[in-house]
């Protein structure tokens, strides 16, 4: 669930931005360790009067941009279930966060390569001695697109839209509750002071998606969902037909258009995002021609239904992309907000109960590595990881069980305790894990558990997660460069609406350890402290782990142009609609060879980043 924000980023669900240009695969992200060290010296030097960006920063072209670039044309996306909001802080949800991100902007961009903070809507940051306050100098370029500057009173008047408690944004204010209101100090400089000192407390400002002030004020933000009349990114909102798409319309006025930084990039005319329930349908749209990109999200997919004439003669092209992007984690969370999943006994059991192992073997044709982890980058061969692969096993489930207290009941065949059959609910959302889940709930069945499938639409869905009414789901996290438990672990989390701690962990050591990595500074001493965090979390069992795939499978039809690096350094399918443009001649040529029955030259198989020369 990843978190987008303006111009080329976007953080992920612990608030940590990665560049959303192109990106590359490190099979499990591995080397993302070094890269963790460039970002880390942000941190540490955030004392003394520092200034962001450092001194000697100019403007240079965006070196994971194409020279070759153009405007114009359209980009179809397939975009997932039509979310509930627009409005990124009021949905947290992939779609919403990669439209919202092409409206507004941060104060402060990334740099793609070197991460090193350049200007966005404040072109700079001044740091104080007491590393808690933050000054942020507005860029006097940075206009909405009406016309009117964007300023200090915008960021404030932001701030305090996020942080009204009447307002449904629980996740967001989680980093800024760290803040006191911002000080206006004149038209174009707000200041930020931390209550208390935290690394992120600089990334966190620095990523705020600053809104109009002008074009919100006085209206229920909570009903801010699908009007954005006035916005400072590359594109506006164009038509909506809900339920089935949206256009976002390039603006030819974007204020930060023709700066070197973003002049390859937002290159089309129109990117119009296709929702589908069912990621089935989306890929029926996709070969009809009716979707442009498509990532592929399974193996069988993959390894099944991507070969014949038009794959052959490279009309689509199939190709795997790697890179550094970093890698989360999904499983099914466990609510242990109720019983009998309150028991970690019951949950482990459970664990051993999903026939991982089979599941990739049979259905994912081994494409897959198993997770182990709830960090999975923060372990290589200097930091192996000690996590038990929990293996299926029937044995430990049923003595695990027992243990708890869950006893056979004659007459149902089902486990009880206390009277009560060991019955359990699966809060689903669509078709694409009904195999996976059928071969779940045989195996529970055959140990006395019943395992009910609760069908909802995307919709429903998120209501029932919004209250936390929901015993098992399916749940699927980005992750990032930068490493925070707290949104996801805190105990404070676990009762917030609509937060990030969906299966309600509450664990005094763990929390111990989350204050802990607050004031560490130094990016591998705060790994270590969150390795043991993952060991607890382990040994908790939060949420059954599934596992990972080891790179973004794309297919696209023939007819864009495409830089080196697809998705360049550290990002995902998201990252072409910044970077890719149409190319009218490819487009041709795709028209006449479908036409003639003729094959285009191929494209690579397989696309793998590496860092340019020093």
């Amino acid at each position: 669930m990843a978190r987008r924000f303006g111009g080329p980023f976007f953080w992920d669900a612990a608030g940590f931005r990665l560049s959303k240009l192109p990106a590359a695969w490190d099979n499990g992200g591995m080397k993302n360790i070094a890269l963790l060290g460039l970002v880390a010296a942000l941190a540490v030097s955030a004392r003394a009067e520092e200034t962001f960006p450092r001194a000697g920063w100019r403007e240079a072209p965006n070196p994971l941009a194409s020279d070759l670039a153009e405007k114009g044309g359209m980009l179809v996306a397939y975009a997932g279930p039509y979310p509930k909001s627009f409005n990124y802080y009021l949905d947290q949800n992939v779609t919403s966060a990669e439209l919202f991100g092409q409206f507004y902007e941060p104060l402060m961009s990334l740099h793609p390569l070197t991460l090193e903070l350049e200007p966005m809507l404040a072109d700079r940051c001044v740091l104080g001695d007491d590393r808690k306050t933050f000054t942020f100098h507005m860029n006097p370029l940075a206009k909405w697109s009406d016309g009117k500057p964007v300023t200090a009173e915008d960021v404030r008047w932001t701030f305090e839209a996020i942080m009204d408690p009447k307002n449904l944004t629980g996740p967001h204010k989680i980093g800024l509750e760290r803040f006191e209101p911002p000080e206006v100090l004149d038209e174009s400089t707000v200041r930020f002071v931390a209550k208390e000192e935290h690394w992120e407390n600089l990334l966190t400002l620095a990523g705020l998606q600053v809104l109009p002030k002008h074009a919100f004020a006085g209206k229920d933000f909570n009903l801010q969902n699908f009007e954005f009349p006035v916005v400072s990114g590359p594109y506006r909102l164009g038509k909506i037909q809900e339920g089935i798409q949206v256009s976002l319309e390039r603006r030819a006025d974007w204020w930060a258009g023709d700066l070197p930084r973003f002049r390859k990039t937002a290159n089309f005319d129109v990117l119009r995002y296709r929702f589908f329930e069912e990621n089935d349908n989306a890929f029926e749209a996709f070969k009809k021609g009716e979707i442009d990109l498509f990532p592929v999200y399974t193996a069988h997919v993959w390894a099944n239904q991507t070969s014949g004439e038009k794959y052959d003669r490279n009309w689509i092209v199939k190709q795997m992309v790697e890179n550094q992007n970093p890698v989360g984690f999904q499983g099914i969370a466990l609510n242990q907000r109720r019983p009998p999943l309150d028991d970690p006994r019951v949950r482990r059991a459970l664990a051993h109960l999903y026939h991982r192992e089979k599941m990739n073997e049979t259905l994912m044709f081994n494409a897959y590595f198993l997770h182990r982890s709830y960090f999975e980058d923060l372990y290589d061969a200097a930091h192996p990881c000690a996590n038990e692969l929990i293996p299926f096993d029937k044995d430990k489930a049923r003595a695990l069980l027992a243990e708890a207290g869950w006893t056979a009941d004659p007459a149902t065949g089902l486990l009880a305790k206390d009277g009560r059959p060991l019955r359990l609910h699966y809060l689903s959302r669509g078709s694409t894990d009904d195999k996976f889940t059928a071969i779940f709930q045989e195996d529970l069945k055959d140990v006395g558990i019943e395992l009910v499938v609760d069908k909802k639409d995307w919709a429903a869905w998120a209501k029932d997660m919004d209250g936390y009414n929901f015993d098992m789901t399916w749940a699927s996290w980005s992750a990032g460069l930068f490493k925070n438990p707290e949104s996801m672990w805190a105990s404070k989390e676990a009762d917030r609406p609509s937060g990030q701690n969906l299966t309600g962990y509450k664990n005094p050591d763990v929390d111990a350890l989350i204050d802990a990595q607050r004031t560490e500074f130094d990016v591998q001493k705060r790994h270590e402290i969150v390795r043991k965090i993952d060991a607890i979390l382990t040994r908790d069992v939060p949420y059954v782990l599934l596992w990972n795939k080891l790179g973004t499978r794309l297919l696209w039809w023939n007819k864009f142009g495409v830089p080196d690096a697809p998705l360049g350094k550290y990002g995902d399918e998201r990252s072409a609609q910044s970077t890719w443009w149409y190319d009218p001649d490819a487009a041709a040529d795709l028209a006449h060879a479908m036409k003639t029955g003729r094959a285009l030259p191929a494209r690579p198989a397989r696309a793998v980043y590496s860092d340019p020369a020093p």
